[in-house]
């Protein structure tokens, strides 16, 4: 296969990929049948507990989203002991704490990234 036809090809996957992510944004369902079986993928809607206060009466925002992205990794693994401990905070102000907990996520994998590429 040629390198033109090649670069076809993938683009063509990447943009069936990202349509099919696009399918499940929030609120949004999509059903898969078979002649055997029905497997219908939802997706979450939206959170009912964004901007109002927690019990303490604070709201999470920037800052508190880029720290709960740092320490997912920790949280995630911590929450299959403890159900109790989450590693997203509901009580948030929408979009900017989720912008924070998506750069402190990144930045995991980036440290780790470069961590790893130095071991070689």
């Amino acid at each position: 296969m040629n390198k033109t036809l090649s670069s076809i090809v993938l683009m063509l996957v990447l943009v069936t990929l990202l349509l099919s992510v696009a399918a499940c944004a929030p609120g949004s369902s999509v059903e898969v049948n078979t002649p055997e079986s029905t497997l219908q993928l939802t997706s979450p809607g939206a959170n009912p507990e964004q901007d109002k206060p927690d019990d303490n009466g604070r709201i999470a925002s920037l800052a508190q989203g880029l720290w709960h992205g740092l320490i997912a990794p920790v949280t995630v693994i911590g929450s299959f002991f403890n159900p109790a401990l989450q590693m997203y905070e509901v009580h948030n102000n929408g979009q900017e704490y989720n912008v924070g907990f998506l750069i402190g996520v990144a930045l995991v994998f980036l440290l780790l990234g470069l961590i790893g590429g130095r071991w070689r």
